[in-house]
């Protein structure tokens, strides 16, 4: 119910409406608005990485992921609401909330995830994933669909497109909020708190303790690198898509906004039938299978000149985004120890967060030097997925599961 209830905000505010907002209205279609975007997404990503292992290790020494997960909950929650007050010329007001938005949403994913090993098996980390990443999505259908309606009757109440959007932030923080209760009132937690004496600066002496150790964990290490890289080309999907639709393909706010519904529909039975699929053939198998997915994709996309084609593109990109995202959280909880899982999804998040500096940057970087070419840009993201692909080849599943078990 967690996926499912702070999927509206990535699909709202970082996907499908504010950030085209940002660009056009926010930033007044400047031409150095997109690289604006970017930065802010970069900074709060930065700042993930900063506190992400150390948040994860305290909530690991303190039993308390439920408590931070809830002030996480909380923080987004309000700095969402607030985008509602940004309008055009409020640059700095607008990329503060995005960056304390963000930061808190991040934050919150890594704490959601280290919950996996305490309700699953191991046998089924990838269909328990899965299903959380599927009802995650048909969460973000529904936040976007809300949003949606009220966009499409702003001539109905005498408003415009562009003016009906902060009214979506005020929907989105208020499904967020409404949508986790049952999180927060059911989830129990079975971990156990660390002695009052170890906990003293625990969160730091279990980071160094990791670094110490990384020889024994280099499976999932190997998995951090191919995550950073494979989600630097996912970031740049699911932060840029409005804005590669609107100025690449001459889309309009409402198609966008149907197609990032339809991709979302498409993403969710691609998490649900697939974590199935990586229980069978094994989690290293799977996500290879994800990547060359999204290489086919990026290829699509690049030489899409008509909408058919370019919806072709984004249904592979949802298929793929389902599958990869649920096959990488439950590679990393098969190869965390279990007492060590807020830890472990922590430095998870440094991977990903990295990857989210990574992947827009870039992506922004490049239409900014080539004048606008977006084609170039989405086709530079492709690297990214092709060089995963070869660090994967780097991790032994069964030593990294043993690694993960082994007493200390």
């Amino acid at each position: 119910m967690f996926d499912f209830a702070n999927s509206g905000y990535t699909t709202v505010v970082l996907t499908a409406v504010f950030n085209a907002y940002f660009v056009s209205t926010v930033a007044q279609g400047a031409t150095w608005a997109t690289l604006a975007w970017t930065l802010a997404i970069g900074v709060s990503s930065a700042l993930v990485m900063l506190v992400g292992p150390a948040v994860g290790a305290w909530a690991d020494a303190h039993a308390a992921k439920k408590r931070a997960l809830a002030l996480a909950a909380a923080a987004c929650v309000v700095s969402t609401a607030l985008l509602a007050f940004a309008g055009p010329g409020d640059i700095y007001f607008a990329a503060l909330f995005v960056i304390v938005s963000n930061l808190a949403f991040s934050l919150g994913e890594n704490l959601i995830a280290a919950f996996l090993p305490e309700i699953a098996r191991p046998d089924a980390f990838g269909r328990v994933s899965g299903w959380g990443w599927s009802l995650g999505y048909l969460g973000g259908i529904l936040s976007l669909g809300l949003c949606l309606a009220w966009i499409l009757t702003a001539e109905a109440r005498g408003s415009t497109t562009a003016a009906s959007v902060p009214g979506t932030m005020l929907i989105t923080a208020g499904l967020f909020a409404v949508a986790s209760l049952p999180t927060f009132l059911l989830l129990r937690e079975r971990a156990t708190p660390q002695p009052a004496s170890a906990r003293q600066s625990h969160a730091f002496a279990r980071l160094a303790r990791t670094a110490r150790e990384a020889p024994r964990y280099r499976d999932l290490l190997a998995v951090f690198a191919c995550g950073t890289l494979y989600q630097a080309g996912v970031s740049t999907v699911v932060t840029l898509a409005a804005i590669y639709a609107s100025q690449a393909m001459g889309f309009g706010m409402q198609e966008t906004l149907m197609l990032v519904l339809v991709v979302n529909a498409t993403a969710a039975v691609g998490a649900f039938a697939f974590g199935y699929a990586q229980d069978r053939v094994g989690n290293v198998r799977a996500l290879r299978w994800t990547l060359v997915g999204w290489v086919v994709m990026v290829a699509v996309a690049w030489a899409a000149t008509t909408p058919a084609l370019f919806w072709v593109a984004a249904n592979l990109a949802g298929l793929c985004m389902g599958s990869s995202q649920s096959a990488g959280r439950a590679l990393v909880a098969y190869f965390s120890p279990p007492e060590r899982t807020g830890e472990f999804f922590g430095l998870w998040g440094v991977a990903t967060r990295l990857a989210a500096i990574l992947g827009p940057i870039t992506y922004g970087a490049v239409t900014w030097l080539t004048h606008g070419d977006h084609r170039l840009a989405i086709l530079s993201t492709g690297v990214f997925f092709v060089l995963s692909i070869g660090c994967l080849a780097f991790v032994d599943e069964r030593r990294g599961r043993e690694a993960a078990i082994q007493v200390a």
